[in-house]
């Protein structure tokens, strides 16, 4: 490792604790012109605030022929009243977006798994119902290693009712290719992500060229499973080689990328004619969003900083837009 990527690395450490630290993101709330400022930089990857924000986002994209998937962000909610609204404000976002059958993503722990199992799964079911119903997609986000069999335990016993609901896993978890073998072979709808979280060393890979050849078989295996599979990654090396072994060529697989990161890449996959879904998120809890985007992708602190000196307005889209 050469002295800059070591400093990427500190970065990414750095940031990666710094979305964990409660005290710190309540001072960035209560300190008026740092929420400002940072808030700008959210906006490169953030819709808005309401759900209109990221129905206009969303609507903007679909125009131009992407795929998208929506989430109202949060997670490790302990509150019922707040799990109890952030499933029904995701409830909200799927019914209105009818018969569109795109794609609604969600973390657990927003609608329940940080207060108890059975409230998790009551409102997952609920959410499922909608989702049939609305012919929508529901993805569940993957999160820490912690929650991982939790996760999967509640995706289990609801998929087998509402097979409309999809489930991500994190290559970078050490489990992973064990957890992939245990959804057999009946088709799924699978997302894999290389992972966002920090994790114990014994738990998970760090990012190497081992962990992109992990992602990859992860990606081959769960195709010549049968699986519908999200290849959510902004990795070009990786791409790369997903297209050249033809993982796309049976019609199950799509690329799948942060709204914000890479949105000339993400133009220039659609234009060459591949499936390009565009991952739109909304909502308070940008915080945390933030930190994990800058952390996976240190040069987006450079956007960050352009973001909050800048007079401008924000408006993200047109950068997919103007290049289609």
């Amino acid at each position: 490792m050469n002295h800059e990527q070591e400093w990427e690395q500190r970065l990414t450490d750095t940031l990666k604790s710094v979305a964990r630290r409660p005290d710190l993101k309540s001072y960035v709330e209560k300190t008026p012109w740092l929420n400002s400022l940072l808030q700008r930089a959210a906006g490169q990857y953030v819709a808005g605030e309401d759900r209109q924000d990221g129905h206009k986002v969303a609507r903007r994209l679909a125009e131009a022929r992407y795929r998208t998937s929506l989430e109202f962000i949060g997670e490790n909610t302990a509150d019922v009243e707040m799990c109890q609204a952030a499933a029904e404000e995701t409830k909200s976002l799927i019914r209105e977006l009818g018969e569109a059958g795109d794609r609604v993503s969600f973390d657990l722990s927003h609608i329940g798994l940080s207060v108890e199992m059975d409230l998790a799964y009551r409102q997952l079911i609920r959410l499922a119902e909608e989702a049939q119903t609305a012919n929508v997609e529901l993805f569940i986000s993957m999160e820490e290693s912690a929650k991982t069999d939790r996760i999967l335990d509640l995706y289990r016993q609801a998929v087998s009712h509402y097979p409309n609901i999809g489930i991500t896993l994190q290559a970078h978890l050490n489990r992973t290719p064990q957890d992939l073998a245990a959804l057999g072979d009946s088709p799924r709808r699978i997302r894999i992500v290389k992972g966002a979280y920090q994790e114990p060393a014994e738990y998970a890979m760090s990012r190497s060229a081992a962990l992109d050849e992990r992602y990859l078989t992860l990606v081959q295996d769960a195709i010549h499973r049968g699986h519908l599979v999200s290849i959510a990654t902004h990795d070009e090396r990786i791409i790369n080689e997903v297209i050249n072994l033809g993982l796309l060529d049976s019609g199950n697989a799509e690329f799948e990328m942060l709204y914000g990161i890479r949105p000339e890449l993400s133009a220039k996959l659609q234009s060459a004619g591949y499936p390009v879904r565009i991952y739109v998120t909304y909502g308070h809890e940008w915080f945390l969003y933030l930190c994990h985007r800058i952390a996976e992708y240190p040069p987006n602190l450079y956007r960050a900083v352009v973001a909050m000196a800048s007079d401008e307005a924000v408006e993200p889209y047109q950068a997919y837009i103007g290049t289609t």
